[in-house]
């Protein structure tokens, strides 16, 4: 039997954001320590980053920017989300972040149902996020889309059916997002353990091998690059 992740391979056209912008308006963003740019930034200030995204959107003639799988980050060590001292730093970005502005429309990946949701709403957390349940011949899995506005999860129910392509939610401020630029945080899960509303989407270096092994890399969906 196929690997889902080789199930993956034979899908074509996914978007999660705006459709109508193709893949060669899209660019790389780099967040991890070794980008020295971010060494004159405080990239835990949602408005110093967002202008940071706007000026590397426009060097590139770009709109939109994407990066972060399997990422080291250092702008979570602001939140006891993922720095609390007591236990391992978590710093590793396991989902893929789509930079862009607010209110961009956010699309299902695939068809779908509504498996849970919930605001999130801690600093550094999702805030608004849904969390859409799949199944691809015998596989059930699931895709996180986290940092939405308020508004995208106050019309849906748990088992409301989207289709491939059809608007989910649009994204939201830095007001309600955790306090990030405006992004979408787009991420697989085979066994979402029990969770709801919820899953992590940074993890520690120990638990590395598991989150990788259990969060594909959601560009064997998109096929960005």
């Amino acid at each position: 039997m196929k690997s889902l992740e080789t199930l993956f391979l034979d899908l074509k056209d996914i978007k999660v954001i705006d459709s109508s912008i193709p893949y060669s308006q899209y660019t790389p963003l780099d967040l991890s320590p070794s980008n020295t740019d971010l060494d004159q930034l405080n990239v835990s200030n949602a408005f110093e980053l967002q202008e940071y995204i706007n000026q590397i959107l426009i060097s590139n003639n770009a709109k939109a920017a994407y990066g972060g799988y399997n990422e080291v980050r250092n702008l979570y060590k602001r939140s006891t989300v993922f720095n609390d001292l007591t236990t391992e730093e978590r710093n590793i970005h396991i989902g893929m972040d789509l930079w862009i502005e607010d209110g961009t429309s956010v699309l299902a990946a695939l068809d779908g149902k509504v498996h849970s949701f919930q605001n999130n709403n801690n600093l550094g957390d999702y805030g608004p996020t849904i969390i859409l349940e799949h199944q691809l011949e015998d596989y059930v899995f699931y895709t996180l889309y986290g940092h939405l506005t308020i508004e995208s999860i106050k019309s849906i129910k748990k088992g409301d059916f989207f289709a491939k392509g059809q608007q989910l939610a649009m994204l939201g401020n830095s007001e309600v997002n955790g306090n990030y630029a405006p992004h979408l945080h787009f991420q697989i899960i085979k066994d979402i353990d029990g969770k709801s509303g919820d899953y992590p989407g940074v993890c520690s270096k120990s638990k590395l091998s598991y989150y990788l092994e259990n969060c594909p890399d959601p560009n064997l969906l998109l096929n960005i690059i």
